[in-house]
């Protein structure tokens, strides 16, 4: 049996235990991560109850942690379903709640709790041997149980082609999807709520003038042009481009076919007379661009990636319920906090990007491991965000990244990233568990992306651990 038919085998006498959850609770809280994939998933899942006449409530937290399974316990609500979280929690869980909750996730698990996992209350895909890094989202995974549930559910699996970007899953050729998430765009495609298009890769296609788009996109990062609006200007009106439309601004998915040849043609032209971008910057410029059909044009919703971010910037900056109503399809006032949130969500991002790399002493690279201490800068939610985008910079192409910063609790959370052009063979979700655990803490992830919490006091400890783990064979991805 294939893996994924192990899992379309295992949704059955799990969506039939959810069925009977509903029927018989008066009520159900959904706990999902506040990141566009725990927003995605959670809304996934609540949009479901809804559609079953359920009772339910959803809430976004940072992490899961010893408060949040307490104020679960607490609360005291029938049922609880956890999406994008609870990954190495299942003791506990148990402990507090009994068999009132599910977990539906994709990140990497201890083995100990996928062959203790009796009452089958943890749905994730590396239990079925599915690789959760880059086959699945937990959007994807909520949306498989939603559509178990009922075939009508299928039309949202466009949520979930949101959350396969929004966690870079896009890791095929030219940002293309594999695995699970592949068929998910099919259904997508099938039920044409999604066009998929080779295409420029610019932050904003569908919003932003060309030029600010260009100047905007830090992935990939072209020295002299990013952040450089008024180059970025100069050198498309230099190269003949029609910037405005009637006195108006044009936008990338405006542009035909042989207008988007020449922007490419000027832009290399830049490249090839600049000595500090590399001329392979040009392929990453190129990619699949996934349209959601029935957003309108111009709107932030209309790409998925933009989508992505809105839904990002509404958790990491603590309005994760914006998202979580945007997503069930909120496009009246929610929509304009999103677009609001957004701004206000790019420009502390940048400000700590530039505070990172001005402020000498916060970033410690050894050529191999970049350590960035973010203590009194960064807001524990915005770690992530953070991180990530750090990851992309060309000073840091090849290393293994780990961003830090102290907590109001006192405790130590990191981010760790694999950058562009890392070749390493470490995996990160594993590093970041092992010795989390071993210091009293807690932690997890994918190979290329992970995180955890520590006490402060093992913070020295911690950072000489996972700086040899990286180069031990005994945390390498398995090949």
């Amino acid at each position: 049996m294939s893996d994924s038919a192990k899992l379309a085998e295992a949704l059955k006498p799990f969506c039939e235990k959810l069925r009977s959850v509903v029927e018989n609770t008066s009520e159900i809280a959904v706990v999902t991560h506040l990141d566009a994939d725990g927003i995605t998933s959670g809304s996934i899942v609540a949009s479901a109850l809804r559609r079953m006449s359920a009772r339910y409530s959803v809430r976004a937290v940072s992490d899961m942690n010893p408060s949040v399974i307490e104020k679960m316990k607490t609360d005291n609500r029938d049922f609880y379903i956890i999406t994008d979280l609870g990954g190495g929690w299942a003791s506990f869980l148990r402990k507090a709640l009994g068999d009132r909750w599910f977990v539906i996730d994709h990140h990497q698990i201890p083995e100990e709790e996928m062959l203790t996992d009796d009452g089958n209350q943890i749905l994730n895909a590396w239990k079925y041997g599915i690789d959760g890094g880059k086959n699945v989202s937990a959007g994807g995974m909520a949306y498989l149980v939603a559509s178990a549930l009922d075939r009508k559910n299928r039309d949202l699996s466009y949520i979930a082609v949101i959350s396969a970007v929004a966690d870079r899953q896009d890791q095929g050729d030219k940002k293309s999807f594999v695995g699970l998430n592949t068929e998910i765009l099919k259904t997508a495609q099938s039920l044409r709520l999604v066009s998929v298009d080779l295409d420029i890769m610019l932050t904003g296609r569908e919003t932003r003038p060309l030029h600010e788009a260009l100047a905007q996109t830090s992935f990939p990062y072209i020295d002299g042009l990013t952040w450089n609006k008024e180059a970025c200007h100069a050198l498309l009106k230099n190269g003949g481009i029609r910037l405005k439309d009637d006195g108006r601004w044009r936008v990338l998915a405006e542009f035909t076919q042989e207008e988007k040849s020449a922007i490419l043609d000027a832009i290399a032209k830049f490249v090839a007379a600049s000595n500090k971008t590399s001329t392979s910057v040009l392929n990453d410029l190129i990619g699949y661009v996934y349209t959601l059909a029935n957003e309108d044009k111009r709107s932030q919703l209309r790409d998925a990636r933009e989508f992505s971010t809105m839904l990002n910037a509404c958790g990491r900056i603590g309005k994760a319920g914006v998202g979580i109503a945007i997503c069930m399809g909120d496009r009246s006032a929610m929509l304009g906090a999103g677009e609001e949130i957004v701004g206000a969500y790019r420009m502390t991002l940048r400000n700590y990007i530039s505070s990172i790399f001005s402020e000498k002493w916060r970033l410690v690279d050894d050529g191999k491991n970049a350590f960035v201490n973010g203590d009194g800068l960064l807001a524990e939610d915005m770690l992530g965000a953070v991180s990530s985008l750090l990851s992309g910079s060309p000073s840091l192409n090849g290393r293994l990244l780990f961003v830090r910063t102290l907590t109001k609790d006192g405790t130590y959370r990191f981010s760790s990233r694999k950058c562009l052009d890392c070749n390493s063979q470490a995996n990160l979700g594993l590093i970041m568990r092992h010795y989390a655990d071993a210091f009293k803490g807690a932690g997890g992830g994918h190979s290329a992306a992970a995180g955890c919490r520590i006490p402060s006091n093992a913070l020295e400890n911690f950072l000489a651990s996972i700086r040899a783990a990286t180069s031990d064979p005994k945390f390498a991805t398995a090949t």
